[in-house]
């Protein structure tokens, strides 16, 4: 994942309340490639609401951080970067002075976030990574709470609310009781939540991602992705009140939370718990995406803005691991037939789905023959995908199993297929054998697939080769078609024509 792309790569330091975090890109695309990601738990905001005041040691621990990041910024090669500092920062009597420090140690002018321009950003990062997302935007930081309403590809207007963790904690000293008395007063001046009943929250944060690793391990889980996993909001409010029951040493035997999290866990899993309250929302819908890719997208042009996610970052994908990336268009056109109103049929998001695992098709073609179906499955599963939920996600991986496997079930990694309806079994089965079938006619190869074509009866799949291939039908594409027609409920036939 370190091919740099045009423009050269592009990174952000995030001066949080909590962690300083450097995230390197490959450079400034729809589809953002992670090359470098680390960060520092400085603990600015620590005691900020106590003091008024950054936190000393987290002053030094945050510059220390600082002056290792622009030396990795040379050392990687980074020509564009932007810092930005968030609530700690700007609500500090001594920010300022930190600022000037800090600008010192980068050479340039830091980006000071207000409450409103951090929400907004975040905001635009949730939807530049789930599109369709319809909603509340809720981004849990150290020091503040940004709520934010998304629908129709647009942030609206929203608020920053003092409800960070570590500000909490140093509300009440340490105590949840107290905290719960803060929260529930902030949320209650927020009348306008309750427009949200029964619309999803999109969590971001490193708080709540630890609460989805617990209810993924409850549920025995199969795909540790957290972006777009879904928690139903009855079962986010149960594991949330166990938490805050939990002691530290009790939290820190829970193998799926960070060691780092730890004490703040209890204090956010109240936030999550009381604003899943005072809003009614239906679900929590965990993002992967937030200040940093919202300050990402902000610099692509309209035109890439616009660009599917997925299918942008399908092709990224195929670029570094296919024979031929572009084969996914031969194969998107070729399979149509297959998906038209007359015999499967398909909605624009299946198509959707259907050009992508075109698009995945070949990014397992160089592994041993024996594991290539489980190797293209786990790829998929795993990939950094944005635009995509669970059962998208899965889809794409069972059609990449197929077309290896045909119709076998993917024992390593369990039977996936009860997490998606038997419509998307069936369906992945259908497109993964058509994709098998392909490749064994092409041989692999561009601009021989576009001159066949099937022609599809009630009860038949005829593919249709010109004379002058006649050569590469052989047993085994009849083998492959005959499978193909099986799956569609046909029978099969070839004819040879113009």
């Amino acid at each position: 994942m370190s091919r740099g792309k045009a423009g050269g790569r592009f990174g952000i330091v995030d001066l949080g309340s909590n962690s300083v975090r450097l995230v390197v890109y490959a450079g400034v695309e729809r589809n953002p490639v992670l090359v470098f990601n680390e960060k520092v738990m400085a603990g600015l905001g620590r005691s900020l609401a106590s003091t008024g005041r950054l936190d000393p040691k987290g002053i030094e621990r945050a510059l220390d951080a600082l002056r290792r990041f622009m030396a990795l910024r040379e050392q990687i090669g980074v020509p564009n970067l932007v810092v930005a500092a968030t609530a700690a920062v700007r609500d500090a009597e001594d920010g300022a002075d930190f600022l000037e420090r800090a600008e010192s140690i980068c050479g340039f002018k830091i980006m000071l976030l207000s409450g409103l321009d951090e929400a907004r950003i975040s905001a635009q990062g949730v939807l530049s990574g789930i599109p369709t997302a319809e909603g509340l935007v809720g981004d849990l930081g150290g020091g503040s709470l940004e709520l934010v309403p998304v629908a129709n590809g647009k942030p609206g207007e929203g608020a920053t609310l003092p409800l960070g963790p570590l500000r909490l904690m140093d509300l009440s000293h340490g105590s949840l009781a107290e905290a719960e008395s803060f929260v529930e007063r902030a949320f209650g001046e927020q009348k306008w939540l309750k427009n949200y009943e029964g619309k999803p929250i999109y969590a971001v944060g490193g708080v709540w991602r630890n609460l989805a690793r617990i209810h993924m391990a409850q549920r025995n889980y199969p795909i540790h992705v957290l972006h777009q996993y879904v928690i139903p909001a009855r079962d986010a409010a149960d594991i949330s009140r166990v938490i805050e029951k939990l002691g530290p040493k009790s939290l820190a035997q829970i193998p799926d939370v960070s060691e780092r999290r730890v004490e703040a866990l209890p204090f956010g899993a109240l936030v999550l718990d009381k604003l899943i309250s005072a809003s009614r929302a239906k679900e929590i819908v965990i993002s992967a995406y937030g200040l940093r890719e919202g300050l990402l997208f902000e610099r692509l042009d309209k035109k890439e803005q616009q660009k599917d996610p997925l299918i942008e970052g399908c092709r990224d994908l195929a670029g570094r691991l296919a024979r031929f990336p572009q084969h996914g268009n031969e194969f998107f056109k070729w399979t149509a037939p297959l998906f038209a109103d007359d015999v499967l049929g398909e909605t624009a998001e299946e198509s959707r789905l259907r050009h992508a695992a075109c698009i995945l098709a070949d990014i397992g073609w160089y592994v041993h023959p024996d594991y290539r179906a489980h190797h293209a499955m786990t790829q998929i599963l795993l990939a950094p995908f944005s635009g995509i939920d669970h059962q998208g996600r899965l889809y794409l991986a069972r059609v990449g199993y197929h077309r290896h496997e045909g119709r076998g079930e993917p024992e390593m990694l369990g039977n996936l297929s009860a997490y998606i309806p038997e419509r998307d079994n069936e369906r992945a089965l259908i497109l993964g054998l058509a994709l098998r079938l392909a490749f064994t006619l092409s041989g692999a190869t561009m601009g021989m697939l576009p001159k066949t074509r099937f022609d599809i009866g009630k009860n038949s799949l005829t593919l249709v080769v010109p004379k002058k291939y006649e050569a590469l039908v052989g047993e085994i594409v009849a083998k492959r078609l005959a499978a193909l027609a099986k799956a569609l409920g046909r029978k099969s036939d070839i004819r040879i024509g113009k």
